[in-house]
């Protein structure tokens, strides 16, 4: 803090506003790492919007831009807003907004808007909102917590409970269906679920009945047989998006063919959301998208070294699923961009268009950031 003539103020230790503790406690390193994905993903949207608007037939070929630079605000807002929040007031937020977010999935299948074969996204107001983004950080955190009071309450069926959401949860992504979401959702739930001490036994479940689900979903959804089987068999389907990723960052090189210069995206399908990162490999070369990758690395390796030096069980599982979330759901989008598995349909964090997604991102990044800031008072503690 500095005065208008430049003079730096410290501030009292004495002084225990919330904004003060918040700037000792918070992780800034963090949030620097995150604000420079969203400045990337605006820097990305300038090459890869105008040419999906002009394909999509928008008047305004910055309109995807103009969008992406109102969601980026907003995520701002968000992931500052939800790191200010105590643990105490985390775990309500979460409560409420998976109440929520569960009538919206429950809705999404009445009322729901459907797109490319898929009912995942419910129009309010004008604005289109997929619940399924808001629904995962706040599943993991109210998981966690639930999980944490078998430690006060041996005797209560806690895992029970969070099984019981999680399974609702995941019943209602795949009635629309939502197969990555899934998935994602799963592992996630798998980390929080672990490091709250379930019993290993407990894994033969989970990858047993992983394992006949994904049988179950290959045999009954069409798409998604046609995904796996055309990733097992290229040569014997249409793999036209892949191919045109793949070459795209075949043609970027080690520096890139130069900003603008990309030519790939004009007739890449979803160039401005799921497969933006071939955008930046063409673009931007190896350099640029490894670099990108280490942005990733570096706030996933922040929070969960943050997680595991958080003494109370419910914010250490908690924070731990979250930064889960976050860095798989990059794992699995740049996975896809350059052929390692089959297309999922999910945007890279922070950077791909949508705003649903982003709010979603910025809610799982806050929250995370929120429950391993240094407290005032350490030790276990029963959070209400």
């Amino acid at each position: 803090m500095t005065t208008q003539y430049g003079q730096s103020v410290i501030l009292p230790r004495s002084d225990r506003s919330v904004i003060t503790e918040w700037r000792r406690s918070v992780d800034w390193q963090i949030i620097a790492a995150s604000v420079t994905l969203l400045a990337l993903g605006l820097v990305l949207s300038l090459a890869a919007g105008p040419p999906a608007a002009d394909r999509l037939g928008y008047d305004d070929l910055y309109y995807f831009v103009k969008r992406q630079s109102v969601f980026a605000g907003a995520a701002v807002i968000v992931l500052f807003g939800a790191s200010l929040l105590n643990r105490t007031w985390a775990r309500r937020g979460a409560a409420i907004i998976f109440c929520v977010s569960l009538v919206l999935l429950v809705a999404i299948l009445i009322f729901g808007h459907e797109a490319k074969g898929a009912q995942r996204w419910i129009q309010i107001a004008g604005f289109t909102i997929q619940p399924s983004e808001s629904v995962k950080p706040a599943l993991i955190i109210l998981s966690a917590w639930l999980l944490a009071q078998r430690q006060l309450y041996p005797g209560g069926p806690w895992a029970i409970v969070a099984l019981v959401f999680f399974v609702v949860t995941l019943g209602l992504l795949l009635l629309q269906p939502d197969v990555g979401q899934s998935a994602l959702l799963t592992a996630a739930f798998m980390v929080t679920f672990f490091i709250s001490g379930m019993p290993w036994k407990w894994a033969a479940a989970f990858i047993g009945g992983g394992f006949a689900l994904c049988l179950s979903l290959y045999s009954l959804l069409p798409h998604v047989r046609y995904r796996v089987n055309s990733f097992i068999n290229p040569s014997d389907y249409d793999t036209y998006q892949i191919d045109k990723a793949s070459e795209a960052i075949s043609r970027g090189g080690l520096l890139g063919a130069g900003p603008g210069e990309g030519t790939v995206k004009s007739s890449l399908p979803d160039a401005h959301t799921d497969f933006i990162y071939s955008v930046l490999g063409e673009e931007f070369g190896y350099v640029a998208a490894l670099a990108l990758i280490a942005l990733y690395v570096f706030i996933c390796w922040r929070g969960l070294r943050g997680a595991s030096q958080v003494r109370d069980p419910y914010p250490r599982a908690a924070a731990a699923g979250l930064f889960a979330l976050f860095g798989l759901q990059a794992a699995i989008n740049i996975a896809v961009n350059v052929s390692l598995i089959p297309p999922k349909g999910m945007t890279l964090p922070f950077i791909s268009y949508g705003g649903s997604s982003m709010m979603g991102i910025a809610l799982t990044l806050g929250l995370g950031l929120a429950l391993i800031r240094r407290q005032t008072i350490t030790g276990r503690r029963r959070y209400v």
